[in-house]
């Protein structure tokens, strides 16, 4: 059964065609960069808070957890990202500025707006073709790889952690989601 390509991954493989990315890693700094979006790294007071994102105008900031992991990083800058690209302000600060908060809503997939910038996230980072094409490459060669060895390597050559990439994979119907 063919798999549904949602909005979020088209807008992501817009963003990624705009800017003439074709190879893994996606370098999300240049990507905001060219955006002119500002990205700053800040204690926010939480382990809980990965990252948020304001909107004012033409400036347009993500702050950034600077003690989560590289790959975590990664992900919260192209989630803020995707409520770029994807939504308009409705969350307000003073009465001003978009805020974005990843809380437990985000976390468990059960907030429309922050399930679709995941997946604009996982689609920015971790493209379906690419993916696929890699993983199939992987494990079908001569000297084929085993599927948690394919992670592994996926993991790396995309820079996101082996959890999103077991995620992505699961997402694509690649493996099984045991």
């Amino acid at each position: 059964m063919a798999r549904t390509v949602t909005r979020a991954e088209r807008a992501a493989q817009r963003l990624l065609n705009a800017h003439g990315i074709t190879k893994a890693p996606v370098l999300v700094e240049k990507l905001t960069a060219a955006r002119k979006i500002t990205v700053a790294f800040e204690d926010l007071g939480s382990d809980d808070i990965s990252g948020m994102f304001y909107r004012r105008g033409d400036t347009a900031v993500i702050v950034v957890n600077k003690y989560h992991s590289h790959h975590r990083q990664r992900f919260t800058i192209a989630h803020e990202v995707g409520h770029a690209e994807l939504h308009d302000s409705n969350t307000f600060l003073d009465g001003l500025a978009s805020l974005r908060f990843r809380d437990d809503k985000s976390a468990t997939g059960t907030d429309t707006e922050e399930r679709e910038a995941n997946g604009f996230a996982a689609a920015l980072l971790m493209p379906a073709e690419w993916v696929r094409h890699r993983f199939i490459k992987l494990v079908t060669t001569p000297r084929p790889t085993d599927e948690n060895t394919a992670i592994v390597k996926l993991a790396t050559e995309f820079d996101v952690s082996e959890q999103a990439m077991r995620f992505r994979l699961v997402n694509l119907n690649l493996i099984d989601p045991t």
